[in-house]
């Protein structure tokens, strides 16, 4: 699973999502990315479950690259615990993505077997996608 090797910090707060991505919002690696258009918290384990997903239709022929990676704690207390006694330990580790953010790309493959490879790898997250296309040029 992915997590970070080191942190400066073991427990961060919750934080708000505001505004687009103003980076990391463009293909930069393959053809065509798959595109947040909405904000939210992806865990590691659905980025995992959606590359799998992924890899199974572009395998032979294409390669799958993933742009976003997990690097914020998300602190649970245990279940049937009594209030305080101190913030509770990490349970999980998320990526925050925003609107626009480009959090897959496929390179290798025809458009058709990108869309039908975001298709299944957009039912594995909890955000609404899109497909983009690479731009050429300016």
């Amino acid at each position: 699973m992915l997590m970070p090797k080191r942190i400066k910090h073991r427990k961060q707060m919750r934080g708000k999502i505001h505004g687009n991505a103003t980076c990391g919002n463009t293909v930069v690696h393959g053809d065509y990315g798959l595109q947040s258009m909405e904000p939210g918290w992806i865990t590691a384990r659905q980025i995992e479950a959606a590359r799998v997903a992924g890899n199974q239709y572009v395998s032979g022929e294409g390669r799958l690259f993933i742009r976003i990676f997990p690097d914020k704690p998300v602190s649970a207390k245990p279940l049937e615990t009594r209030m305080g006694k101190g913030k509770g330990d990490t349970k999980d580790w998320v990526a925050v993505v925003k609107p626009g953010t480009v959090m897959y790309e496929v390179s290798g493959v025809g458009e058709s077997i990108a869309r039908d490879t975001f298709a299944r790898m957009s039912n594995k997250l909890p955000v609404q996608c899109r497909m983009v296309e690479r731009k050429y040029g300016t």
